[in-house]
């Protein structure tokens, strides 16, 4: 199946207020992807996964893309058939002050950790979601890294947070070990 067959399938199953916006123009998106209403992204899921003309029982990633002039968090899932050989990308934007969505992970497992990633760095909630706790980051670190309005603080618990560019360090001249300029040698 396309991506616009599955569009115009899940679209008639489920409503056009539950799955829109199909974008499918090669020019202009290297992948085609449709807008599935966040409050609906597990109920998509479901019928992706279990629809066995659809069959999408493989989540390749879930990521997430902050847009700070547009108040919104895209959260992005990368689904595959591997039985049907079709693949679909489906994007909910949710709104970047409290940005919520229902969890996936009870239908694909492997956004169990990839739905902690995007909670860790972009603060999305996924609603239902058994362990949703910092995966890369300490409990206690303020803030989210992937958000384009974020600022790093200089040090963490007394440890810098920067570090020395290191094309700088090889501008830097090591002083010469004693003896080691002679040109002298044995006889």
């Amino acid at each position: 199946m396309s991506p616009q067959d599955i569009f115009d399938r899940l679209t008639k199953e489920l409503g056009e207020d539950v799955v829109f916006d199909l974008h499918a123009d090669p020019k202009k998106d290297k992948d085609p992807w449709f807008q599935v209403a966040p409050a609906a992204i597990a109920r998509v899921g479901t019928r992706l996964k279990d629809d066995p003309e659809l069959a999408c029982n493989y989540l390749e990633c879930v990521t997430g893309t902050d847009y700070p002039t547009d108040k919104k968090i895209h959260v992005t899932y990368h689904v595959y058939s591997l039985s049907k050989k079709h693949r679909v990308v489906i994007k909910c934007f949710c709104d970047r002050e409290s940005p919520s969505l229902p969890t996936v992970s009870t239908i694909w497992s492997t956004a169990n950790w990839q739905e902690r990633e995007c909670f860790d760095l972009l603060g999305v909630t996924f609603e239902g979601h058994p362990d949703l706790r910092r995966i890369l980051l300490p409990e206690d670190w303020e803030g989210y890294p992937l958000r384009k309005d974020y600022k790093e603080k200089d040090s963490y618990h007394g440890i810098p947070t920067t570090r020395p560019n290191p094309v700088e360090l090889f501008a830097i001249k090591l002083p010469e070990k004693p003896g080691a300029g002679s040109a002298e040698k044995p006889s």
